[in-house]
């Protein structure tokens, strides 16, 4: 067993997102992990320790946001205040108490009769470029008081409110591929300003150049903007000053990065980290490997699996988890043994992404942690959902495990928001 009083040199961990999945008829009754070939996370289960943790409390939306809030040590309950505000400070972009941040996808609708539908919640996964000159092009025609609209990664935008309200009943558009979304999208109509803008994005994205050059090549065209996940600015502690621990993290989305700068890690920009199946791993694993070199705690997240999963595509899914497994976990954990240090490292999903829904799902998720000081010796185990459900190991609340990983009682950190504004705090630099 690791033992939580006793701390290491280094700690690593390694998040798969949305890994976690059902059994599925065509894999004979296994779930992804088990069907996919992991013999490095296998290992690591055998001499390490598995089990699940509730990332998602109840009454949250399981969401990325809230899943990995809780695997950094916070409890989504007391820290959350919507996906929006986390990637706000992904993008360095100064929050006054009054503003709200939405995530704001490129989407692809459809209308037809009357109704609304949700062809593409990314717009046929549009490059970057590409969605960069639309969003470039589209946010001088409603900047002023109220809106201002921010590129960030492929489809994901993001959307600031001066003066918005928080309790619009928003939805994340990939829970609603392919079906009918006349009434969330009617939703929009309560409030007149945000409706006039959207409407305004639809006209300008129809006839834009982008598009047309799309549409000619048999894509899908970025015809609408999609705000959901809205939120004001959260005020939380930092890592070093919970934990009296120094990191970085490596993301490609900014969700993680903003999440990474809220708990005050530094956060590594990887040339050719997409957010995508196409991501490169290699880059991602070898930025962890020197950023473990001089941090005490680094922690790398993997969206391709949960893409895959949101797709419906199995193979996709299979191949991201393997190539994880391969070029990830393997190499990190090949780098930690050479440093000549003590270290715990841990690989979990954040949340479950499975293929038949297509969205996310709360479930407890499968964890594994190896310890160098503590191996244990479990023949019989491997890195899945059902060995980890059969474990004792179990956290009821998802944000104890970076407690017990870490080994090292967390201290009271006492938050005046009045005094810690954001500007006063030095990841900020404003637009």
């Amino acid at each position: 067993m690791v033992d939580i009083k006793t701390p290491v040199e280094r700690y690593c961990i390694l998040i798969g997102d949305g890994m976690g999945d059902f059994p599925i008829e065509e894999l004979g009754g296994k779930t992804v992990l088990e069907a996919a070939r992991t013999p490095t996370m296998d290992r690591l289960t055998r001499l390490g320790q598995i089990g699940t943790a509730q990332t998602i409390p109840d009454g949250l939306t399981p969401g990325s946001d809230v899943a990995n809030m809780s695997i950094l040590g916070y409890d989504p309950r007391e820290f959350y205040t919507g996906r929006g505000a986390i990637e706000a400070a992904a993008l360095g972009l100064i929050m006054n108490p009054e503003d709200v941040a939405f995530r704001c996808n490129l989407v692809t609708l459809g209308f037809k009769e009357g109704r609304v539908f949700m062809v593409d919640y990314s717009a046929g996964h549009i490059s970057d470029e590409e969605a960069q000159i639309l969003i470039n092009d589209f946010a001088p025609l409603i900047e002023g008081r109220s809106f201002h609209i921010y590129h960030g990664v492929s489809y994901r935008n993001l959307l600031m409110w001066h003066g918005g309200p928080e309790g619009l009943a928003t939805v994340p558009p990939h829970d609603f591929t392919g079906k009918d979304v006349t009434d969330v999208w009617q939703v929009y109509e309560e409030e007149p300003l945000l409706y006039k803008m959207l409407t305004k994005a639809i006209q300008f994205f129809h006839k834009h150049p982008v598009n047309l050059k799309r549409r000619e090549r048999g894509l899908q065209s970025a015809n609408a903007l999609w705000p959901w996940g809205q939120g004001r600015k959260p005020i939380m502690p930092r890592i070093e000053e919970r934990f009296g621990l120094q990191g970085a993290v490596i993301a490609a989305v900014d969700l993680i990065k903003g999440l990474g700068k809220w708990a005050g890690l530094e956060v590594k920009e990887v040339p050719g980290a997409t957010g995508y199946l196409d991501t490169d791993y290699d880059a991602k694993a070898g930025e962890a490997i020197e950023a473990l070199k001089d941090n005490q705690l680094v922690a790398l997240h993997l969206e391709a699996p949960d893409e895959a999963g949101h797709m419906g595509n199995l193979r996709e899914k299979i191949k991201a988890i393997e190539r994880f497994d391969k070029v990830i976990v393997a190499k990190v954990w090949d780098a930690l043994k050479d440093m000549g240090c003590s270290y715990r490292l841990m690989v979990v999903t954040d949340h479950f992404t499975p293929i038949k829904w297509r969205t996310h799902c709360p479930l407890p998720v499968p964890f594994c942690i190896y310890d160098s000081e503590h191996i244990n010796d479990n023949p019989d185990a491997s890195f899945s959902e059902r060995v980890a459900e059969a474990s004792e190991l179990s956290f009821n609340e998802g944000h104890r495990l970076f407690d017990y990983f870490v080994g090292i009682e967390p201290r009271y950190v006492e938050l005046d928001p009045k005094k810690k504004e954001l500007e006063e705090i030095e990841f900020i630099t404003g637009p």
